[in-house]
């Protein structure tokens, strides 16, 4: 069988000429989905002017398309969100702390605020994914989709007998209820949208001999993806594409593997992963161009995810700031997008209260470069004050107030070149009115996704940014063999 990526790919032309995919047409994410994988959206602007073979070597792998993101602030073509939508949703609702959200949230509010979110993103140009769609394309045209996707429901559904009893109990008959192959012929019966409800809950159907009946009956728990709403985490993208992260809770550690195979139907290579015992969220990670990539550790991520993103080469920059939370550790700041956000040309924001040597919270920065000719990285600098560390490399910085950071005034998503969308408005009033902030910011209502811990930045994951040193060539007016 071809993986999803060739499957998707030979399909996509028959799937949009021939189907006319009326369950889904209404959906503007799902027309992004078709329009990204057939590699319309992925392909920049036509930069007539760039050098081919630095184009190449940045944007594609072996001929595909890539993820590519270089710098927070470069312009955003292509975002992957996920609904707060059914069951997952439902569940993670009945227990909020134990969901790991911050307090009790409204579905039904929660999916048009996050609806009303997709809207503004694609209002600014950008292709919007949702994981649901993803996941869904070309199940009801295609065979090969449909069973790559029965494939991963069966992996996520499990049949066991209760405790005490054993299969050497049970008839010939009743032992076939336990099989995978009574289980492949369940999910092949089921249609997209029980197969992908599947895959979020991952349900595990504990069976009782009842001697009467049918002769078993069942009882249910489930495993529901109840943060994926949150697909910064997951991942990360750097200028060498996606890694695959490796998330502190254990509840959420499948959350990576339905985001890889996402990845994987739309053609975007991964780039590696991170293994134990390493942990690395996306929350943590800023791209700053080609020279410098930022890397929170503390609640979340740790130093030895680090160490993987320099020895296997992941980062693609010169520099890699370590930003420690060695004070703190708080959940209301699990990540380094909780308390700083990149704004701009030189303009980002920063929690005051951890700002300054004399702070009971300071980050604390370690700068690691990496030498040109063995390729491998090296420290240089320990302990630099965060803020005195931004500074220094040249940005002005917007000091947010404690109680505006709690309303999750930093956790803001820059679609480049000084867009930014924001959840809170008078922390927004202050951005704009600075003169280091040389964007717009639009402010949008968010409050029952926060109601899970997490804002617009966290609720997004950029798989695809412009690198801005293609666009610079083209405006300096290099031709194709990089001569004027």
């Amino acid at each position: 069988m071809d993986p999803p990526s060739t499957t998707i790919a030979a399909s996509m032309q028959a799937a949009m000429e021939e189907n006319p995919l009326d369950r889904f047409r209404h959906s503007r994410s799902f027309n992004d989905v078709m329009a990204v994988d057939a590699g319309h959206a992925l392909h920049p602007p036509p930069l007539k002017k760039i050098r081919k073979s630095a184009m190449s070597e940045a944007l594609f792998t072996n001929g595909r398309l890539k993820a590519v993101q270089e710098d927070e602030n470069e312009v955003a073509e292509v975002v992957i969100v996920c609904e707060p939508e059914g069951a997952t949703l439902m569940m993670g609702g009945l227990h909020p702390r134990g969901s790991l959200y911050e307090r009790p949230v409204n579905i039904d509010t929660a999916k048009a605020q996050h609806a009303g979110f997709r809207e503004v993103l694609r209002a600014q140009g950008v292709r919007v994914l949702t994981v649901r769609e993803i996941l869904a394309f070309g199940v009801e045209e295609r065979m090969g989709a449909r069973v790559e996707l029965e494939e991963l429901a069966a992996g996520t559904l499990t049949y066991k007998l209760a405790d005490g009893h054993k299969e050497a109990d049970l008839t010939e008959a009743d032992r076939h209820y336990l099989s995978d192959a009574y289980k492949r012929e369940v999910v092949g019966a089921m249609s997209t949208s029980q197969l992908i409800e599947i895959c979020l809950i991952n349900p595990t159907v504990t069976l009782l001999p009842s001697y009467r009946d049918t002769g078993l009956t069942a009882s249910y728990t489930f495993e529901p993806l109840s943060n994926l709403v949150y697909t910064r985490d997951q991942q990360v993208t750097t200028c060498k594409g996606i890694v695959m992260g490796r998330l502190r809770s254990a509840q959420r550690q499948k959350e990576v593997e339905l985001m890889s195979y996402c990845f994987r139907k739309l053609g975007l290579p991964i780039a590696g992963r991170i293994a134990e015992p390493g942990f690395l969220e996306g929350g943590d990670f800023f791209p700053m161009g080609q020279d410098l990539a930022l890397v929170g550790v503390g609640l979340r991520s740790n130093v030895e995810a680090c160490q993987q993103l320099m020895d296997r080469d992941l980062l693609g920059t010169r520099r890699l700031g370590v930003v420690r939370d060695d004070f703190d550790r708080d959940q209301d700041r699990m990540h380094l997008d909780c308390v700083f956000s990149v704004l701009g040309e030189g303009c980002c924001i920063m929690l005051e209260t951890i700002m300054g040597e004399a702070s009971a919270t300071r980050r604390l920065v370690d700068e690691y470069v990496r030498d040109d000719t063995t390729g491998k990285y090296s420290l240089a600098r320990e302990g630099v004050e965060f803020s005195a560390f931004m500074r220094g490399e040249g940005y002005a910085i917007i000091p947010i107030k404690h109680e505006h950071q709690l309303a999750y005034a930093c956790n803001v998503l820059n679609l480049g070149k000084g867009r930014i969308i924001s959840v809170h408005a008078p922390s927004a009033r202050q951005i704009v009115q600075h003169p280091a902030f040389k964007g717009d910011v639009q402010v949008i209502d968010f409050s029952s996704v926060t109601s899970m811990y997490g804002s617009v930045h966290c609720a997004s994951q950029v798989v695809r940014r412009v690198p801005r040193r293609f666009v610079q060539e083209q405006q300096n007016g290099m031709s194709d063999d990089g001569t004027n």
